[in-house]
């Protein structure tokens, strides 16, 4: 019973590590949300 819940905690942290990389890296973007917090015509969003 223990080899399997640790085998699916060993599992769920490689998963996460692995999307975490792939987050980092550009290979899944984050979404961007539009806001109403751009200053000027430029859109930088400085305040």
């Amino acid at each position: 019973m223990n080899t399997i819940i640790q085998n699916i905690l060993v599992f769920t942290s490689l998963a996460l590590a692995i999307w975490f990389l792939l987050q980092k890296f550009g290979l899944f973007p984050k979404k961007k949300v539009a806001t109403n917090k751009a200053c000027g015509q430029d859109d930088c969003g400085c305040h």
